[in-house]
């Protein structure tokens, strides 16, 4: 049993607004946070934003705001997602607070006392998407090997951190404490990568401004992974005295592709400031689209809000947890998200629970029954209990979740089997003991879910008219005849499809008008007019066909933002499906005037 559970995401750069990589990163922490709140523990659960470096002051000056205003801007975008989300975060850190600056500055300034840090020259390439430098050998094809873009030769004095001291510590940690650093395959790559000489770590910039002033040099600014990474202690409290109680870190969760970032800078860093490490880093996998991952850099972006809005935050925290094996990628379809929502969700514990309550409601008055205990349901709720809790203890989500929803299926196999609605016309005692067992599967489940649907479980808690406050009663049939609970309420509906829906000429009034981003565009060959673009959405890209090869070239179209047709029937041409049409007016395919907003409209805003 844990006495406290420190959890932490990665703080996400706010250059542009969260996307469904981020979201997931955040429940499946929250998930986590949740469960061992139930459990007992002290639980400190932190995440936030990363808000300063050279991609932050060069997206600001292309934006026409200060660097502070863009990041003003972007992180409340971040912290509303992690509200609309259900994500209870205890702090929100940002690294342009004041508690966070004078942490950086104390601990910076220890690391030069301690003689840590010396002068020297920096040559290399570095990606400023991912603020990181790369060697020659670790480009692909020239590019960053994580974001695919060309990187910047730098070569400028500065000032150097230590780190290829501790290559062979790290190295003998990691294989002494193989549970350090999960799932295992991440764990492989980081000593493969640390087979060669680690190097000295450059921590300071030049050349712009924004960021945290070095301690000595102002000339310079800090490295923004140093600042970046030592949010976790000011997350912590440190140097107060609530530190020395939530650290070190019980989990590290994060990214792969920042886990050489956690695992040999971080780790360096806090081994040099003589700082315990923390008890496990873990490393999820990655949302993809359409086979992409998604990322800022190149366009792909699918916002949670847009389908929390439109479905539900549990629908979306659901699809997420039970889609996606953790430490695994995972990919995300609007498709499979409305299936696992009417199959799962709808058709297994929305139907358990409306026909529970409701039987009882119309039959019992609206209060538990008489009735005893099966002693093989209650044996059955038990073993989920304890095997849910193994399993999350054991950061198995995915299976965890997986588990809790069989008992769902078993509480409507129950029900059915006993055909209450049958029965208690012939032997009410006994449909009353169907309904005491399952109105107490029910509650008991209210639990179970807490820490992967809290609204759902909120809901049920609440018709049931009790509190969920402790992992133990996930076990308990303590729901006592008698008890009334409310009226019965439906826990998911199904919805439309948010876009695809096919067009008829007759009924034009249901032409889908929405605002896209073109984040790609190239000509078709043999065609003079023809253009294959790649607009985004919050639901994700679209490929189009456009005739307007005459009137633009690819380079000007991209970054502009259009007036899609969005719920075209899909349609081929010239050998490419088009899902949608964009709006263009005049008369000659060499004059045509794209329809764009007059003024900045985020995409997938409706056109009125």
């Amino acid at each position: 049993m844990k006495d406290k559970f420190f959890v932490t995401t990665a703080i996400d750069y706010p250059t542009s607004s969260p996307h469904l990589g981020h979201a997931y990163e955040k429940i499946c922490a929250d998930a986590l946070a949740r469960f061992w709140r139930l459990k007992g523990a002290r639980v400190h659960f932190s995440t936030g934003t990363d808000e300063h470096g050279l991609k932050i002051q060069r997206a600001a000056e292309r934006e026409g705001k200060t660097a502070q205003e863009l990041v003003d801007e972007r992180s409340s975008e971040f912290r509303r997602m992690c509200d609309e989300l259900g994500i209870s975060y205890d702090d929100f850190i940002r690294t342009t607070e004041e508690r966070h600056l004078r942490v950086v500055r104390e601990l910076v300034g220890r690391l030069l006392e301690k003689g840590e840090v010396y002068r020297g020259r920096y040559e290399g390439f570095y990606c400023t998407e991912c603020e990181t430098y790369y060697s020659e050998e670790e480009l692909v094809e020239g590019k960053c090997p994580v974001h695919g873009v060309k990187t910047e030769w730098v070569s400028e004095e500065g000032y150097f951190f230590r780190m290829g001291k501790y290559g062979e510590r790290i190295l003998e940690h990691l294989r002494k404490h193989p549970e350090f650093l999960e799932p295992e395959s991440r764990r492989n790559e980081i000593l493969r990568r640390l087979e060669a000489p680690l190097k000295d770590l450059c921590i300071s910039r030049s050349g712009f401004s924004w960021g945290v002033p070095l301690p000595g040099d102002e000339r310079y600014v800090l490295y923004v992974w140093v600042d970046a990474l030592m949010n976790y202690l000011t997350a912590a409290g440190y140097p107060g005295p609530e530190f020395s109680e939530r650290w070190p870190p019980d989990l590290h969760l994060i990214g792969k592709d920042i886990s050489w970032h956690h695992s040999v800078i971080w780790t360096s860093l806090l081994l040099a400031l003589d700082l315990p490490l923390p008890r496990k880093i873990f490393v999820h996998g990655f949302i993809t689209y359409r086979g992409e991952k998604l990322s800022k850099s190149r366009g792909l972006t699918l916002d949670p809000l847009h389908f929390a809005r439109t479905y539900s935050p549990d629908s979306l925290r659901y699809f997420l947890l039970r889609e996606v094996s953790f430490g695994q990628d995972g990919s995300f379809s609007e498709e499979a998200l409305r299936t696992r929502l009417r199959e799962e969700l709808i058709g297994n514990l929305g139907n358990l629970v409306h026909r529970v309550l409701t039987f009882t409601w119309n039959h019992f008055g609206g209060k538990v029954p008489e009735g005893g205990a099966d002693p093989s349901l209650e044996r059955e709720v038990a073993s989920c209990a304890e095997e849910t809790g193994r399993l999350m203890e054991g950061l198995k989500i995915h299976q965890a979740l997986e588990r809790v929803m069989s008992l769902a299926r078993t509480g409507n196999e129950y029900f059915q089997s006993r055909k209450p609605w049958e029965v208690v016309k012939v032997d009410r005692a006994k449909a009353a003991d169907c309904l005491f067992n399952c109105l107490n599967l029910v509650k008991c489940l209210s639990v179970l879910l807490s820490p992967f649907l809290p609204f759902t479980s909120g809901k049920m808690a609440g018709m049931l008219g009790v509190e969920v406050r402790r992992w133990e009663q996930a076990s308990a049939f303590d729901l006592k005849p008698g008890h009334p609970i409310q009226k019965p309420e439906v826990l998911f509906r199904m919805v439309e499809k948010t876009a695809g829906t096919t067009l008829k000429a007759e009924d034009l009034e249901r032409v889908d008008l929405r605002v896209a981003e073109v984040v790609g565009a190239e000509r078709v060959p043999g065609s003079e007019k023809m253009v294959r673009l790649e607009l985004r959405l919050p639901e994700g890209k679209r490929t189009v066909m456009a005739g307007i090869g005459k009137s633009y070239s690819p380079q000007e179209l991209v970054g502009k933002r259009v007036v899609l047709v969005a719920n075209l029937e899909k349609k081929k041409i010239m050998g490419v499906e088009s899902e949608g049409m964009v709006l263009a007016a005049g008369e000659k395919e060499e004059e045509l005037s794209l329809i764009v907003p007059d003024r900045p409209v985020e995409p997938g805003k409706k056109v009125r």
